[in-house]
């Protein structure tokens, strides 16, 4: 249940994020972001690790600033991936990343408390 309220969360994200963002495009409806959502998720959970652990330096150093950098990176690897879900340039995945970040936490956590009330 806790997975798909956080998929369902991504997905809203990247509404939110192709809403605000020039040059962050979605081609299609609900469907299609949440197809980019498993996209992106299941490349965060497998490359994101692994990227994050070789520029732990780097985020170190930036107090965990650099990990937008990995995730915008991220974002244009799934913009190769899917030919619905289309980045134009780095800063646009730069700022799609800060804000499906922001959106994403703040509905978990939502999602968490709900959960929490009527399981408990």
């Amino acid at each position: 249940m806790r997975l798909l309220i956080r998929w369902a969360a991504l997905a809203i994200s990247f509404w939110v994020a192709t809403a605000l963002v020039p040059g962050i495009e979605v081609t299609g409806g609900p469907v299609t972001y949440l197809w980019v959502a498993l996209i992106f998720g299941l490349l965060n959970v497998t490359l994101g690790s692994l990227l994050k652990l070789l520029t732990l330096p780097a985020v170190i150093l930036t107090l965990g600033l650099f990990l937008i950098v990995v995730n915008a990176a991220i974002l244009m690897l799934v913009s190769q991936w899917s030919d619905k879900f289309e980045v134009n340039g780095f800063w646009s995945a730069v700022f799609a990343s800060i804000i499906i970040s922001v959106v994403t936490s703040v509905l978990s956590s939502i999602g968490r408390s709900s959960t929490n009330r009527f399981t408990s």
